[in-house]
């Protein structure tokens, strides 16, 4: 265990030193389905940056809407983003552009230690604060009945502790967790989470690559999360084949936005990614270990 920590350690350190997402993934991830590659690429809306200074220790909020939202009358669903260790909102900017350039309010922060989901709840209190204040762009433009938790690895189990362990979690209506730490791994992290408290519609998805595999989420313990999820109906899982931790940071967002717009937007159309004996990701040759439940659904 001494080992496996230190070369989580060592992994943090290299991941603070670059860029977490690259500008032109959206270009340049291999993509296995007509609806995977749709979703990877941008949407049509032009996306809007501002960010607030606050006195915490994630130092300030930052939100990418889409830039007719100040104009137009529409309420727009929310992605709430827990970060990964060592991964900040500001080192994914080409992410956050790129779920907002689909419809989406998103915000993130600057924190180091997510996995609480305490600086996820704070972010959207700030927006419902904001939903709430006339003189605020974003007044009664929050869809507060479509906010999604969103967070890869440490993230992961934030996300999942925003959705099921603070002040707002009655709010949210899905979970995505990309490569979250296990939570025998988390317990000794001291990140403790219970994943079996998620009652909303959740997604969730790893690589193959070693350190995923051996380390942060073991297909075994995958599957062991998997299956404690008994309050959810609408569930799947699937793992990206010779993907490492880090990249599925971005690797899988044409699954994730697709999934955010169904479960969000109400994009049916969306749907066929995940319901049904021919559901896309089921035959994604770039995916494994897949498992669908969608007990509503069909």
């Amino acid at each position: 265990m001494l080992v496996v920590l230190v070369l989580i350690v060592v992994l943090f350190i290299i991941a603070a030193l670059k860029p977490a997402v690259p500008d032109d993934y959206t270009d340049t991830v291999k993509t296995g389905g007509n609806i995977e590659k749709k979703y990877l690429n941008n949407g049509t809306y032009a996306v809007a940056y501002t960010e607030v200074k606050v006195d915490e220790d994630f130092e300030k909020y930052e939100i990418y809407y889409p830039d007719d939202l100040p104009s137009g009358n529409r309420k727009y669903p929310v992605i709430v983003v827990s970060n990964g260790t060592g991964i900040k909102a500001s080192k994914c900017k080409a992410m956050f552009e790129h779920f907002a350039s689909w419809g989406f309010i998103v915000i993130g922060n600057e924190e180091e230690n997510s996995w609480d989901g305490n600086s996820a709840d704070m972010s959207l209190n700030y927006l419902l604060e904001c939903n709430r204040d006339s003189n605020s762009i974003f007044y009664q433009k929050i869809d507060t009945e479509n906010i999604g938790s969103l967070g890869h690895s440490q993230g992961g189990v934030g996300a999942i502790s925003a959705a099921t362990n603070t002040a707002h979690s009655d709010m949210y209506k899905t979970v995505v967790a990309e490569s979250p730490t296990n939570p025998e791994l988390a317990d000794n992290l001291k990140w403790h989470y219970d994943i079996t408290k998620v009652q909303i519609p959740f997604l969730m998805l790893a690589g193959t690559g070693q350190f995923d595999a051996e380390t942060v989420i073991p297909l075994v313990k995958m599957n062991e999360m998997y299956d404690s999820l008994n309050s959810v109906s609408i569930k799947a899982m699937a793992r990206r084949k010779d993907t490492e931790h880090g990249y599925m940071l971005y690797s899988s967002d044409g699954y994730v936005t697709a999934w955010l717009m169904w479960q969000l937007q109400g994009d049916e159309e969306v749907a066929k990614a995940f319901v049904g004996d021919d559901a896309e990701l089921l035959h994604n040759e770039l995916y494994q270990n897949q498992r669908i439940d969608m007990e509503e659904t069909e």
